[in-house]
Protein backbone atom coordinates (compact mmCIF):
# COMPACT_ATOMS: atom_id res chain seq x y z
CA UNK A 1 0.00 0.00 0.00
CA UNK A 2 1.55 3.21 -1.11
CA UNK A 3 0.87 6.56 0.47
CA UNK A 4 1.13 9.96 -1.02
CA UNK A 5 3.45 12.47 0.57
CA UNK A 6 0.47 14.28 2.11
CA UNK A 7 -0.97 11.06 3.57
CA UNK A 8 2.44 10.00 4.90
CA UNK A 9 2.92 13.35 6.59
CA UNK A 10 -0.56 13.15 8.11
CA UNK A 11 0.19 9.67 9.53
CA UNK A 12 3.41 10.94 11.10
CA UNK A 13 1.59 13.86 12.66
CA UNK A 14 -1.11 11.53 14.01
CA UNK A 15 1.53 9.20 15.51
CA UNK A 16 3.34 12.11 17.14
CA UNK A 17 0.05 13.31 18.64
CA UNK A 18 -0.71 9.84 20.03
CA UNK A 19 2.76 9.67 21.59
CA UNK A 20 2.24 13.08 23.16
CA UNK A 21 -1.11 12.02 24.60
CA UNK A 22 0.40 8.78 25.90
CA UNK A 23 3.22 10.67 27.65
CA UNK A 24 0.75 13.14 29.18
CA UNK A 25 -1.48 10.29 30.37
CA UNK A 26 1.45 8.44 31.98
CA UNK A 27 2.49 11.66 33.74
CA UNK A 28 -1.02 12.16 35.13
CA UNK A 29 -1.15 8.55 36.39
CA UNK A 30 2.22 8.90 38.16
CA UNK A 31 1.17 12.18 39.78
CA UNK A 32 -2.11 10.67 40.96
CA UNK A 33 -0.31 7.63 42.39
CA UNK A 34 2.21 9.84 44.22
CA UNK A 35 -0.49 12.00 45.82
CA UNK A 36 -2.88 9.15 46.59
CA UNK A 37 -2.58 8.17 50.29
CA UNK A 38 -2.03 4.58 51.36
CA UNK A 39 -5.35 2.77 51.70
CA UNK A 40 -5.48 -0.07 54.17
CA UNK A 41 -7.70 -2.83 52.84
CA UNK A 42 -7.41 -5.26 55.78
CA UNK A 43 -5.95 -5.75 59.22
CA UNK A 44 -2.34 -4.50 59.25
CA UNK A 45 -0.86 -7.44 61.18
CA UNK A 46 2.78 -6.69 60.43
CA UNK A 47 2.49 -3.10 61.65
CA UNK A 48 0.85 -4.05 64.93
CA UNK A 49 3.32 -6.88 65.48
CA UNK A 50 6.21 -4.44 65.01
CA UNK A 51 4.77 -1.77 67.28
CA UNK A 52 3.85 -4.44 69.83
CA UNK A 53 7.49 -5.53 69.88
CA UNK A 54 8.56 -2.02 70.87
CA UNK A 55 5.67 -1.32 73.26
CA UNK A 56 6.41 -4.66 74.95
CA UNK A 57 9.81 -3.27 75.93
CA UNK A 58 8.22 -0.22 77.56
CA UNK A 59 5.50 -2.29 79.26
CA UNK A 60 8.10 -4.74 80.60
CA UNK A 61 10.04 -1.82 82.09
CA UNK A 62 6.83 -0.56 83.71
CA UNK A 63 5.96 -3.97 85.19
CA UNK A 64 9.53 -4.38 86.44
CA UNK A 65 9.25 -1.02 88.16
CA UNK A 66 6.11 -2.29 89.92
CA UNK A 67 8.13 -5.27 91.17
CA UNK A 68 11.06 -3.11 92.27
CA UNK A 69 8.76 -0.85 94.30
CA UNK A 70 6.53 -3.62 95.67
CA UNK A 71 9.14 -6.25 96.55
CA UNK A 72 10.47 -4.51 99.71
CA UNK A 73 6.90 -4.24 101.00
CA UNK A 74 6.77 -8.04 101.30
CA UNK A 75 10.37 -8.33 102.54
CA UNK A 76 11.98 -9.23 99.22
CA UNK A 77 14.96 -7.79 97.36
CA UNK A 78 13.92 -5.18 94.76
CA UNK A 79 15.41 -7.34 92.00
CA UNK A 80 14.28 -10.65 93.44
CA UNK A 81 12.28 -11.49 90.34
CA UNK A 82 15.37 -10.91 88.18
CA UNK A 83 17.37 -13.34 90.31
CA UNK A 84 14.64 -15.94 89.94
CA UNK A 85 14.70 -15.49 86.16
CA UNK A 86 18.49 -15.79 86.22
CA UNK A 87 18.13 -19.33 87.53
CA UNK A 88 17.40 -20.34 83.96
CA UNK A 89 20.94 -19.64 82.69
CA UNK A 90 22.77 -19.80 86.07
CA UNK A 91 20.83 -22.42 87.99
CA UNK A 92 20.65 -22.33 91.79
CA UNK A 93 23.77 -20.15 91.99
CA UNK A 94 21.61 -17.12 91.16
CA UNK A 95 19.78 -17.57 94.51
CA UNK A 96 22.69 -18.72 96.68
CA UNK A 97 23.70 -16.53 99.63
CA UNK A 98 26.94 -16.43 101.60
CA UNK A 99 27.99 -15.20 105.03
CA UNK A 100 26.01 -14.32 108.11
CA UNK A 101 24.67 -11.18 106.40
CA UNK A 102 23.14 -13.30 103.65
CA UNK A 103 24.87 -11.60 100.77
CA UNK A 104 24.02 -13.05 97.38
CA UNK A 105 26.80 -15.19 95.97
CA UNK A 106 26.05 -13.80 92.52
CA UNK A 107 26.05 -10.06 93.11
CA UNK A 108 27.70 -8.91 89.92
CA UNK A 109 26.13 -5.79 88.48
CA UNK A 110 26.77 -6.99 84.94
CA UNK A 111 24.98 -10.28 85.66
CA UNK A 112 21.99 -8.44 87.09
CA UNK A 113 21.99 -6.12 84.08
CA UNK A 114 21.88 -9.17 81.82
CA UNK A 115 18.95 -10.45 83.88
CA UNK A 116 17.12 -7.16 83.39
CA UNK A 117 17.81 -7.38 79.64
CA UNK A 118 16.43 -10.93 79.64
CA UNK A 119 13.29 -9.67 81.36
CA UNK A 120 12.88 -6.82 78.85
CA UNK A 121 13.46 -9.04 75.83
CA UNK A 122 10.80 -11.43 77.15
CA UNK A 123 8.46 -8.46 77.39
CA UNK A 124 9.20 -7.50 73.79
CA UNK A 125 8.29 -10.98 72.60
CA UNK A 126 5.10 -11.12 74.67
CA UNK A 127 4.15 -7.63 73.53
CA UNK A 128 3.60 -8.84 69.97
CA UNK A 129 0.60 -11.15 70.56
CA UNK A 130 -0.94 -8.83 73.15
CA UNK A 131 -0.81 -5.73 70.95
CA UNK A 132 -2.08 -7.59 67.89
CA UNK A 133 -4.97 -8.98 69.95
CA UNK A 134 -5.78 -5.52 71.33
CA UNK A 135 -5.79 -3.99 67.86
CA UNK A 136 -7.95 -6.74 66.41
CA UNK A 137 -10.52 -7.19 69.17
CA UNK A 138 -10.64 -3.95 71.21
CA UNK A 139 -10.13 -1.22 68.62
CA UNK A 140 -13.55 0.29 69.40
CA UNK A 141 -13.64 -0.57 73.11
CA UNK A 142 -13.12 1.74 76.06
CA UNK A 143 -9.80 1.95 77.88
CA UNK A 144 -11.23 0.10 80.88
CA UNK A 145 -12.44 -2.80 78.75
CA UNK A 146 -9.10 -2.88 76.94
CA UNK A 147 -7.22 -3.07 80.25
CA UNK A 148 -9.37 -5.95 81.49
CA UNK A 149 -8.88 -7.75 78.19
CA UNK A 150 -5.11 -7.22 78.23
CA UNK A 151 -4.88 -8.30 81.86
CA UNK A 152 -6.70 -11.51 81.00
CA UNK A 153 -4.30 -12.15 78.13
CA UNK A 154 -1.41 -11.56 80.54
CA UNK A 155 -2.80 -14.24 82.85
CA UNK A 156 -3.19 -16.67 79.95
CA UNK A 157 0.39 -16.04 78.83
CA UNK A 158 1.59 -16.52 82.42
CA UNK A 159 -0.09 -19.92 82.55
CA UNK A 160 1.38 -20.92 79.19
CA UNK A 161 4.88 -19.63 79.96
CA UNK A 162 5.16 -20.95 83.51
CA UNK A 163 3.17 -24.17 83.49
CA UNK A 164 3.07 -25.00 79.81
CA UNK A 165 6.75 -24.37 79.03
CA UNK A 166 9.03 -23.50 81.96
CA UNK A 167 7.64 -26.18 84.28
CA UNK A 168 9.29 -28.85 82.13
CA UNK A 169 11.91 -26.86 80.20
CA UNK A 170 13.90 -25.57 83.20
CA UNK A 171 14.20 -28.98 84.90
CA UNK A 172 15.32 -30.43 81.57
CA UNK A 173 18.14 -27.91 81.04
CA UNK A 174 19.02 -27.20 84.70
CA UNK A 175 19.51 -30.71 86.14
CA UNK A 176 16.02 -31.03 87.55
CA UNK A 177 15.74 -27.55 89.09
CA UNK A 178 12.40 -25.74 88.81
CA UNK A 179 13.03 -22.49 90.64
CA UNK A 180 10.99 -20.21 88.38
CA UNK A 181 7.77 -22.13 89.05
CA UNK A 182 8.56 -22.69 92.73
CA UNK A 183 5.94 -20.78 94.70
CA UNK A 184 8.30 -20.42 97.67
CA UNK A 185 10.79 -18.44 95.60
CA UNK A 186 8.39 -16.61 93.35
CA UNK A 187 4.88 -16.59 94.84
CA UNK A 188 2.17 -17.45 92.37
CA UNK A 189 0.34 -14.19 92.97
CA UNK A 190 3.53 -12.21 92.29
CA UNK A 191 4.22 -14.01 89.00
CA UNK A 192 0.60 -13.72 87.91
CA UNK A 193 0.37 -10.12 89.06
CA UNK A 194 3.50 -9.24 87.10
CA UNK A 195 1.93 -10.54 83.91
CA UNK A 196 -1.32 -8.71 84.65
CA UNK A 197 0.64 -5.49 85.22
CA UNK A 198 2.41 -6.07 81.93
CA UNK A 199 -0.89 -6.57 80.10
CA UNK A 200 -2.46 -3.48 81.69
CA UNK A 201 0.64 -1.47 80.74
CA UNK A 202 0.25 -2.68 77.14
CA UNK A 203 -3.38 -1.49 77.19
CA UNK A 204 -2.32 1.91 78.54
CA UNK A 205 0.30 2.23 75.80
CA UNK A 206 -2.06 0.99 73.09
CA UNK A 207 -2.92 4.44 71.62
CA UNK A 208 0.78 5.01 70.88
CA UNK A 209 0.80 2.01 68.54
CA UNK A 210 -2.23 2.84 66.42
CA UNK A 211 -1.75 2.89 62.67
CA UNK A 212 -2.11 6.31 61.08
CA UNK A 213 -1.39 6.55 57.33
CA UNK A 214 0.95 9.30 56.23
CA UNK A 215 -0.68 11.97 54.10
CA UNK A 216 1.63 13.76 51.72
CA UNK A 217 1.34 17.54 52.23
CA UNK A 218 -0.13 19.35 49.27
CA UNK A 219 0.78 22.79 48.07
CA UNK A 220 -1.79 25.12 46.63
CA UNK A 221 -0.96 26.49 43.21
Amino acid sequence: MSLSDAEFSAKQSELAELRRQSTALESEILEAAASDPFRLTGFYTMYYATTGFFLGLVAAAMSLMVNVIGAPVVGKSPLEIIRVYLTFPLGERALAVTGTTKVYAVDNGVVLACGVCLYLVTGMLLGVPIHVALARFTAKSSTAVRMVFAGAIGLILWGIMFYGILSWLQPMVCDGGSWITDGKLLPTWVAAGTHVAFGVSMAALYPLGLFSPYNRPTTSE
